[in-house]
């Protein structure tokens, strides 16, 4: 029985009925107040010895649950899971339409440095400096000497690379397998594959991702384990050709870049696409913090690139006419000069007289007949029928870069507007809107989509104009080259026909250079039995062979275009013939 202790006045007062003392009392106080404290504490442990026996027992419950499951599985040896196993580095390999390869993983090592286990960072730093020529002894040393217990010193190493550092003999100094993506060919495709870089990054693997070209626009395909190659509808060999003879016309023609695309008219395929000034994939450089974009070599001037593309523009304005039942190829217009709207003079090149056939208005070029026919159609049906040709929305090829080559024109889509569209001003394209347009007359009137993909057969797209009105603009196009001003286009067995253009370069700040052009040639081939299109555009070409610099396209791209056709064409597998000559004898009468 646990005794209460008494008030002190009340022990006093019991005291003194009892006769015993006050310090008796207190002392039997201290005594119950002890044993109270040990019944409290002996109740605590006896809670958590409770306690802990009920979590003893789950926890063998839960050893037993598991050894009992264990028991009736199947045996399997433990394996140690790797700190960068959650990183993907896997990526499909690019090849073109033949199985080249264009693009791969492979296998490479990253440097990295754990100051705190370094030995002598001093030696450590002087060396790598002596193996890396890009780093300095100095920076490197501050970060070994520093607070940081870990840095990068290179993402990518060779293997004679990793020799030298190995040597080195710091325990610091460490490396991480990686896979790296590598281009074999160079700068060979550039601006269609684009290049890859690291994304999430470990010690010992890094996500390849894409950055630019099909690499970024397949970038979700390519990491898929499941797939291993993408099969693009580039010829390896043909592009390499073609990039060859372009290189050698933008320098003898002193341009400042150029272009060009080869598609064929039927699937749409492009089989070799150029631009230059280009780049090495490997060692993709950075883009320009500042000034003209089209002036790094990172620009895709074929899709990109958005020009006023000039006469190559009226063949579709006669192409449209004749679809409409306006005119037939031998239609007279009135192509007296200049002609007036408003405060609007539109001149030809020279005087070719009071009025020309529609044919010959293509052959000799009149910006003036061409503006007439275009004042017959109409603005509304002229926007109409480029709308449904493809030339007033992004293209959709399959690069990354081709999303923001969005064509540029009027919103007030006048009739002065329609005249100067008629022959390639005021509207700006791509030359990869130019080359699908081309296409279109080429195959017979049908819309083509550009891909860069590899197709199994032709594709049938939306009907553009009738077959009968493709038949006759191609063969005006086989008379530019024969009669009219693309007669350097000529290429013996592939009967090439095809359309000119300059146009003046617009200046950034408004209005047009004097001295600068944008030249087009618009080429298919062959003309008879077209299979291919090709586009060859220079920006800013010169011609200085002779006395008077020369800029037009006749002069300058046309040239240009035949070399590439004369030197791909048997690659494509295309035999010299002769052009049957009741195809050139015609007689086309009005729709």
């Amino acid at each position: 029985m646990i005794r209460t202790p008494l008030r002190p006045l009340a022990r006093i007062l019991d005291a003194r009925q009892k006769g015993e003392s006050p310090e008796a009392i207190e002392r039997e106080n201290i005594r119950i107040r002890h044993e109270q404290m040990r019944d409290q504490a002996r109740q605590r442990a006896e809670g958590r010895l409770l306690v802990l026996g009920v979590f003893f027992l789950m926890a063998f419950m839960v050893v037993g649950a598991r050894m009992g499951m264990m028991a009736t599985s199947e045996p399997r040896e433990p394996r140690a899971e790797a700190p960068g196993s959650v990183i993907h580095a896997a990526r499909a390999d690019i090849v073109d339409r033949n199985g080249a390869l264009l693009a791969t993983n492979f296998e490479t090592h990253a440097l990295y440095a754990q100051p705190p286990q370094m030995v002598d960072p001093a030696h450590a730093a002087r060396e790598l400096a002596k193996v890396f020529p890009d780093l300095k002894e100095q920076d490197l040393l501050e970060d070994f000497t520093g607070k940081r217990k870990f840095l990068w010193i290179k993402k990518k190493i060779s293997p004679e690379q990793m020799q030298a550092v190995h040597e080195i003999g710091d325990p610091g100094l460490m490396f991480g397998v990686r896979d790296m993506r590598l281009y074999p060919n160079g700068q060979l495709a550039a601006h269609v594959l684009g290049g890859a870089g690291f994304g999430k990054e470990g010690v010992s693997a890094a996500e390849v991702i894409g950055v630019a070209g099909v690499e970024k626009y397949f970038d979700d395909y390519l990491r898929d384990p499941a797939n291993s190659q993408l099969q693009l509808s580039l010829d390896l060999t043909v592009q390499a050709a073609a990039e060859r003879v372009l290189y050698g016309g933008m320098k003898l023609m002193n341009a400042k870049g150029a272009t060009s695309i080869l598609m064929d008219v039927h699937t749409g395929e492009v089989i070799s696409v150029v631009s230059l000034p280009t780049f090495d994939p490997n060692a993709r450089p950075r883009p320009l913090a500042s000034g003209d974009a089209s002036d790094t070599p990172l620009f895709n001037r074929s899709v990109q690139g958005v020009y006023e593309l000039g006469s190559t523009f009226k063949i579709f304005t006669v192409a449209q006419a004749m679809d409409l039942g306006l005119v037939n190829p031998d239609t007279l217009i009135d192509t007296k000069g200049p002609l007036r709207w408003g405060k609007f003079r539109i001149r030809d090149f020279r005087n070719y007289g009071d009025e020309m056939s529609v044919t010959k208005i293509i052959v000799k070029s009149s910006n003036i007949g061409t503006a007439r026919l275009a004042m017959e159609i109409g603005a509304t049906r002229q926007r109409s029928f480029l709308q449904r040709l493809g030339m007033l929305d992004a293209t959709g090829f399959e690069i990354v870069e081709a999303a923001t080559g969005k064509p540029l024109f009027p919103k007030n889509w006048s009739e002065i507007s329609a005249m100067t569209i008629s022959y390639g001003h005021g509207l700006s394209t791509s030359p990869m809107h130019l080359a699908a347009g081309y296409a279109a007359i080429a195959n017979g009137g049908l819309k083509v989509q550009p891909t860069i993909l590899k197709q199994d057969g032709p594709r049938k797209g939306e009907r553009v104009f009738s077959e009968h009105s493709s038949a006759a603009a191609r063969k005006m196009l086989r008379k530019v080259v024969t009669e009219g001003t693309a007669s350097f286009g000529e290429v013996a067995g592939y009967a090439v026909g095809g359309k000119t253009g300059t146009a003046d370069k617009p200046r950034p700040q408004g209005g047009y250079y004097d001295d600068k052009v944008i030249a087009t040639f618009a080429s298919i081939f062959p003309a008879h039995d077209p299979r291919y299109v090709l586009i060859v555009t220079l920006d800013e070409p010169v011609d200085t062979t002779s006395d008077e610099p020369r800029r037009t396209a006749g002069w300058t791209a046309v040239p240009v275009a035949a070399e590439m056709i004369r030197r791909i064409a048997p690659l494509l597998g295309l035999r010299p013939t002769v052009e049957p000559a009741e195809l050139m004898d015609i007689t086309l009468t009005q729709n």
